[in-house]
C-alpha cells in the first residue's frame, strides 16, 4: 500500500478543518477529527521537510558543479 501524496493529505486535512469549523459534529466525532487532523498535519510537515531537504541537496549539487572563476 502506497502512502498518499502531500496533496491528498492536505485535501483531507482541509475537509476536516471545514467540518470542525461548521460545528455540526458531535463532541466525540470532533475529537476524532481533531486527532486525525493532527496526524495529517504531522505527515504534511514531514513531507515538506523531506522535499526541502531534497531541494537543498540538489541546490548544493548545482553549486558544486559550477566551474570556478
Amino acid at each position: 500500500m502506497t502512502e498518499p501524496g502531500f496533496e491528498a493529505l492536505e485535501r483531507e486535512l482541509e475537509q476536516i478543518v471545514t467540518r470542525l469549523e461548521q460545528g455540526k459534529v458531535s463532541l466525540d466525532e470532533a475529537i476524532a477529527l481533531w486527532e486525525r487532523g493532527e496526524e495529517l498535519y504531522k505527515l504534511c510537515v514531514g513531507k515538506l521537510d523531506a522535499a526541502q531537504g531534497k531541494i537543498e541537496e540538489l541546490a548544493a549539487r548545482v553549486e558544486s558543479a559550477k566551474p570556478s572563476a
